[in-house]
């Protein structure tokens, strides 16, 4: 039965991990069913592994760990016959991403015998409908981007949308016992059975932020998930591995967890201000959190998600241990990318404007470059090169006009020819086509819901 939508005195929401595919014991579902919860919630996807997974509508976790982790939480859901929450399915929260987890539970609940009423909540927009909306000019950019060309969202791969949590509460009302959304917000998922059953917007959304990422918020991030208990003055959190602990610290620390400010928090809905807020240790593992608000805001929107093709990508990975080389690395990449671009120019007949060239030196400066602080010499250096171009084929020849380079390149006063090691054979190794995220905007909207479409496996009641 889905929950009562009458006031209650508290709620609890068991977060089993960060992602779903994951991992988590047995053992810390059956310590979270323990305790009582109202819901079970947990994320499918992130766009923190960069744009290709929604470019590509393809997921970053395999349909193996996907299953594992889904055939347990389901049979936690139906036995504590609460409702079971994913959100962002399939790593980008796209329409085929959906239907992928859809079609894995389908098979785990006929293995199971269980007989689960699934809403499937799409996210994916059609351009053209929002090329009416930026007309309209309900299309706003978020910083640092500006104004959204019609152009973008036509070159767009996969556009989706974020909902909040009203679609869940919408889809739980009409008797959805296994939600599987599109992209969401991380907080959404957790945030939508306490809203619904009366828990203070403050205290509930400031919760869904502590436990999205599951242990994360504890001192042992490896152990597992949380536990979060809201009631009408505050939450308490706790891990769901007994031996695990939360902290003050651990806990408040999250809200530095992307977010642009550790203080405030943009959901569609209105703004999180944890600003008063207070966290205090209830014993040597869980932590009460008290003083949290929540702002309406005076226009619901929706943020936008879009990525598309920028091109074909070809790798080359070589290593270098020549002591010489490495106390002169920068000297020896500029070196490296003028000879390149000279034979590219002279073999190919291509000019800097046909392709893209990224040379990044791994053991000295590949992660932060001209603003790391230590840039100390290292006693090897691994030489990534990484091409784009319009096709596979000319990003592929291009790799190969730098493979003798990247085996043998003296620098100009040596009087001997090094040799480097390629981590692979054949040195280049094709990516397939590259994706960049164009979209930071957001759509106002009347409609929570609106943009959302919701699909029942079977006739659900609408009470």
């Amino acid at each position: 039965m889905p929950p009562s939508t009458e006031a209650a005195a508290r709620v609890g929401i068991l977060t089993p991990s960060g992602m779903l595919g994951a991992g988590f014991a047995p053992e810390t579902i059956d310590y979270g069913l323990a305790l009582g919860p109202d819901v079970i919630a947990i994320d499918g996807g992130s766009t923190d592994s960069g744009p290709h997974y929604l470019g590509a509508g393809v997921a970053k976790t395999t349909a193996s760990a996907v299953s594992r982790d889904l055939r347990l939480l389901l049979r936690a859901a139906a036995t504590a016959d609460i409702p079971l929450i994913v959100g962002s399915c399939g790593t980008s929260g796209t329409d085929s991403g959906v239907d992928w987890v859809a079609g894995i539970a389908d098979q785990i609940m006929a293995e199971e015998g269980l007989d689960l009423k699934i809403a499937r909540i799409y996210s994916e927009q059609d351009a053209g409908f929002l090329k009416k909306e930026l007309d309209a000019g309900r299309v706003h950019p978020l910083a640092p981007h500006g104004p959204l060309a019609p152009e973008t969202l036509d070159s767009c791969t996969h556009i989706v949308g974020m909902m909040g949590h009203e679609p869940f509460v919408e889809a739980i009302q009409a008797g959805a016992q296994v939600i599987l959304a599109g992209r969401a917000t991380d907080t959404a998922l957790a945030a939508a059975v306490p809203l619904m059953l009366g828990m203070p917007a403050g205290p509930t959304w400031h919760a869904a932020k502590i436990v999205e990422c599951g242990g994360q918020c504890t001192t042992d991030p490896r152990a597992g998930g949380v536990f979060a208990t809201i009631d009408h003055n505050g939450f308490v959190i706790e891990p769901l591995d007994p031996a695990n602990a939360c902290t003050p610290i651990s806990v408040a620390a999250h809200m530095l967890y992307e977010t642009a400010n550790p203080y405030r928090m943009r959901e569609p809905a209105g703004t999180l201000d944890v600003s008063d807020a207070t966290y205090a240790p209830l014993d040597e593992r869980r932590v009460r959190v008290e003083g949290s608000r929540f702002e309406p805001a005076e226009q619901h929107t929706i943020k936008l998600e879009g990525a598309r093709v920028t091109g074909y990508e070809t790798l080359s990975f070589s290593g270098i241990r020549d002591p010489y080389i490495v106390a002169n690395i920068d000297r020896w990449a500029a070196l490296l990318r003028n000879i390149v671009t000279e034979r590219i120019n002279q073999t190919l007949k291509l000019t800097d404007d046909d392709y893209g060239l990224d040379i990044r030196l791994y053991g000295h400066n590949a992660i932060l470059q001209d603003i790391d602080p230590d840039p100390s010499t290292a006693r090897e250096v691994g030489v990534m090169l990484l091409v784009n171009a319009p096709s596979q084929a000319t990003a592929t020849a291009i790799a190969k006009v730098a493979n003798p380079l990247m085996l043998h390149l003296p620098l100009p006063e040596m009087h001997y020819l090094p040799s480097f090691a390629f981590a692979t054979s054949p040195a280049e190794t094709e990516r397939g086509p590259a994706y960049e995220f164009v979209l930071n905007h957001v759509v106002d909207v009347e409609s929570a819901t609106g943009m959302f479409r919701t699909h029942y496996s079977r006739e659900v009641s609408r009470a």
